[in-house]
């Protein structure tokens, strides 16, 4: 089996401006497989487009089964992609996923199978930056009645967990910025989002998770100042409280005991290692279309089982990515969670595919088809910008 050709696609806007990038991998027995680069938001999209174009020649000709000696090819033949990078990591990523995609059509067996083999049926799911509201028409949380009142829509679906960043918008309108989280959080905005905290904990009950998130917008000295504040109302774990440098996400689980969670913004099994060695992450967070892909994560999630660390793997792209991130979630023994990202969820993103999957009770079932899950939807590609290598 070769690969012949390669359709890249630079998806027209969906909801909140995304545009997400697909890569479909086609071979000489008709087979083929669909994989995903989710940097379709946080004004990269572009880059991320031409990236997959710069690399998806080096894949011509060679047999898509074997999906390690293609890693390695374009992990050295691309100059930039050695200790990793969000461009060259997710372009590898793309096409990993459509390399594993075939094989799992070729041997007529689900991803989860590949893998080793599903380790359970059902993966709890927590309801994911719920500061912006559910829906289309969905406006930002502001009030504490605004954050219980997302928690309450979160527990009528069935999710038994939460996760927001009580510290992005202010009372009245606009946006706190990076200079407000960044050294110290002033008494008033202490307040602030202590109200909003204690909301949720009121709406929820004490059986219920919280998760915080802060999106590396805090300081070690601020995010160690917040954890501290939010501690008593029950944290399941404390979300990108800094960037992503194992010495600071290190001191924020000292100074406040909360487990911390990361791994949007690491690369690769290299970074995630100087982590795991300095207890510097107790939940780690690799996301496949940007991580190097299941080539890539399954490695780091083995890795991160001898420090028993567990695994939520981040979720932030179409529902392509979302169906391949729950077959691999399924068959790790240290899975935790799985992130269901409302901002993911809109009637444009889950168009973009053929299938799409949702939590029934707060729990997602695992897909069974062979492959990765899903593919990109036909409509898709009269949709997109469309490249063809060949």
């Amino acid at each position: 089996m070769k690969i012949t050709k390669i359709d890249l696609l630079y998806c027209d806007p969906v909801e909140d401006g995304w545009r997400p990038s697909f890569c479909r991998i086609y071979t000489d027995e008709g087979i083929y497989g669909d994989g995903e680069i989710a940097l379709s938001y946080g004004g990269i999209s572009g880059a991320a487009f031409a990236v997959m174009q710069d690399l998806a020649g080096l894949l011509l000709g060679m047999n898509p089964l074997h999906h390690e000696a293609i890693w390695q090819r374009i992990y050295r033949k691309n100059f930039f992609a050695i200790n990793g990078g969000p461009l060259t990591f997710g372009a590898i990523s793309a096409f990993d996923l459509a390399l594993w995609d075939i094989k799992g059509k070729a041997y007529h067996a689900p991803l989860h199978e590949l893998l080793g083999g599903k380790q359970r049926d059902s993966l709890r799911a927590y309801a994911s930056q719920l500061q912006n509201g559910w829906g289309t028409d969905r406006k930002p949380a502001r009030t504490p009645d605004d954050y219980a009142r997302q928690a309450e829509i979160a527990m009528e679906k069935g999710f038994d967990a939460v996760k927001y960043n009580f510290l992005t918008f202010r009372e009245d309108e606009g946006r706190y910025t990076a200079a407000d989280q960044n050294a110290y959080l002033h008494p008033k905005y202490m307040k602030i989002a202590e109200s909003r905290i204690a909301a949720v904990r009121k709406a929820m009950g004490d059986e219920a998770d919280i998760i915080l998130e802060n999106h590396c917008y805090t300081s070690v000295q601020s995010a160690v100042q917040f954890g501290n504040m939010a501690k008593p109302y029950g944290i399941m774990y404390f979300e990108e409280p800094t960037a992503p440098h194992d010495h600071l996400l290190a001191a924020v689980h000292q100074e406040t005991g909360l487990p911390v969670a990361s791994g949007e913004r690491i690369y690769s099994r290299w970074q995630f290692k100087k982590c795991l060695e300095n207890n510097a992450i107790q939940i780690i967070q690799p996301d496949l279309g940007t991580c190097g892909g299941i080539t890539e994560v399954k490695k780091i999630c083995d890795m991160a089982y001898v420090y028993e660390a567990g695994v939520q793997i981040h979720v932030c792209g179409s529902p392509l990515v979302t169906a391949a991130s729950l077959n691999l979630e399924s068959a790790i023994p240290h899975f935790v969670i799985h992130e269901y990202n409302v901002n993911t969820v809109m009637p444009k993103m889950t168009s973009l595919t053929l299938y799409d999957y949702q939590p029934v009770q707060g729990s997602f079932a695992v897909p069974d088809l062979p492959g990765i899950g899903n593919e990109i939807a036909p409509e898709t590609f009269q949709r997109s910008q469309v490249v063809t290598i060949q």
